[in-house]
């Protein structure tokens, strides 16, 4: 019996450091780490032993014989990664043939080796998600340093607390992880502490040897079309904090009285969100949704969702992992606008060829009905159940309405006269997260990021950044462990240099500033 890797994957490649066989790749060390959707685990070189399971933090590994139903591709999906790919296909393909341990271990490295009188750091870290938290973990567990956290939230966790969806609770499951750490005895965690209101920059930098800031992408990519600011039109990312009940979203943000939505992005934000909409109810009473969220889904009207790419299914934005889940939602259909003959064909070819390399996503329509929907009618559904449609090929032009949404017009496909109104009451846009401007630190406005050299913050000596603020909103949660171990390492290397400016306040005073400002 060998394990499979299923979608709560979060790449952080803790399953590839206890394998002893090296049967789980891309590893950190191989060039399409970092890239793919997920890990994937070599059935012909697995040798059960469930290590790897043991170490997930979101409990994304599991025996291919104890797979539900809805999983089972996921077997399929492990074994395809090696077909190709020049992945050793077997134990043996590593280089050696006998013995239980196949693993070719290369020479040890010791990444934070310091000098023997290095003196304890003080190190303010501002954010307590994914990146910040990575950043936290390196510094304890392998330097003297004390971390201070500062979150302006009321809880910590970043977007692991507020941007999961509720209904994925293994993924939010490694906010235990990085939790551990809140109560370390080298560490002081302040919340609802905001940098820039509550106390500024200078003064934070003045109290410590070095400050990480790991503030991710508060807010969301425009359109830039006529009517966005129509009342009806938000941001998928309000929507996500309405349901995660996050403090700076009102519990009556969202309505939920129309029968069609339209979701302008097919990632896997857009997926979350559709998701939620047209999931019953009862199935999310025992997540973590806020309370207002799932009494208005409990009246939601939402019969249909409808999700815009402006590219074909090949191209969706989503990974294939998320969009498989998707297939398999009790109660809801899921159906392609046949609007253009180029998504059919390019869905067609994807089947004929396996769904291999990037035609995978398109393969994964193959059985996902096609037709030609009518928007001048209400949305067909049958029986109570609710759909979700794919309109690829097509992008916003306007949001049309008087003094509230109305319909969203968008381009026609090659199959279509002119272009098409979908009459709709809700619109979110799911166009991706962008950073904003950090109070004391230089500003990129057209990344939306804080200009630095391998972490370090460009003219701000002891400054750092770490996550979706240093390199954009991009990659998953894995990621962010490689990019805090580079800005951990250029710390370092200020500090073992003497490039730190020393600080001029103790942390005992710091924390009195912090209870008198808070």
């Amino acid at each position: 019996m060998t394990f499979a890797i299923t979608q709560n994957c979060c790449t952080d490649a803790a399953c590839v450091a206890v394998c002893p066989v090296n049967c789980i790749h891309p590893t950190p060390g191989e060039r399409d780490f970092g890239t793919t959707e997920t890990l994937y685990i070599d059935p012909g070189a697995c040798i059960d032993c469930g290590a790897c399971a043991d170490a997930c933090p979101v409990d994304a590994v599991h025996p291919v014989a104890d797979l539900a139903p809805a999983q089972q591709p996921y077997a399929g999906i492990n074994a395809a990664y090696f077909e190709g790919t020049g992945q050793p296909a077997s134990g043996a393909g590593a280089g050696v043939d006998h013995g239980p341990n196949f693993h070719a271990w290369g020479a040890p490295s010791f990444d934070r080796v310091l000098p023997a009188d290095f003196a304890p750091l003080r190190v303010a870290i501002v954010g307590t998600g994914p990146a910040g938290m990575y950043a936290a973990e390196d510094l304890l567990l392998h330097t003297r340093s004390e971390v201070t956290l500062v979150d302006r939230l009321p809880a910590p966790g970043g977007l692991i607390r507020y941007g999961v969806a509720p209904d994925h609770p293994a993924t939010k499951r490694i906010g235990e992880t990085f939790a551990r750490f809140h109560t370390h005895p080298r560490v002081r965690l302040h919340l609802g502490l905001d940098v820039g209101t509550h106390i500024t920059a200078d003064e934070l930098a003045a109290h410590h040897d070095a400050v990480i800031y790991a503030v991710g992408a508060a807010s969301d990519r425009r359109l830039g079309i006529p009517g966005e600011d129509l009342p009806g039109s938000i941001a998928a990312t309000t929507f996500v904090a309405w349901y995660n009940a996050h403090p700076e979203v009102a519990p009556d943000a969202v309505d939920l009285s129309s029968d069609r939505v339209v979701v302008v992005g097919n990632g896997n934000v857009a997926l979350d969100v559709a998701r939620i909409l047209v999931s019953d109810p009862d199935s999310l009473a025992g997540t973590a949704i806020a309370g207002h969220a799932l009494e208005e889904l409990r009246r939601s009207k939402v019969r249909e969702v409808v999700l815009l790419g402006r590219r074909g299914p090949e191209h969706a934005a989503c990974t294939g992992t998320e969009l498989l889940a998707l297939r398999n939602l009790p109660g809801v259909d899921l159906v392609v606008d046949d609007h253009d003959a180029r998504i059919g064909t390019a869905i067609d070819a994807a089947g004929a060829a396996g769904a291999a390399g990037a035609a995978h996503k398109a393969g994964l329509f193959q059985d996902v009905p096609r037709e030609a929907v009518d928007w001048s009618a209400p949305p067909r559904t049958a029986g109570g159940r609710r759909r979700i449609v794919f309109r690829f090929h097509s992008e916003p032009l306007a949001l049309h309405g008087d003094g509230h949404l109305r319909a969203v017009r968008v381009t026609s496909g090659a199959g279509e006269a002119g272009e098409r109104e979908i009459p709709a009451g809700l619109a979110l846009r799911a166009i991706g997260y962008r950073g904003v401007p950090q109070a004391g630190l230089p500003f990129d406005e057209e990344s939306g990021t804080v200009p630095h050299e391998g972490g370090r913050v460009t003219g701000r000596p002891g400054t750092y950044v770490v996550g979706w603020i240093k390199r954009g909103p991009s990659g998953g949660i894995g990621t962010n462990r490689r990019c805090a171990a580079e800005t951990v390492g250029t710390l370092l290397a200020d500090a073992v240099a003497g490039r730190l400016p020393a600080p001029t306040g103790e942390a005992r005073a710091f924390r009195r500033l912090a209870r008198r400002r808070r």
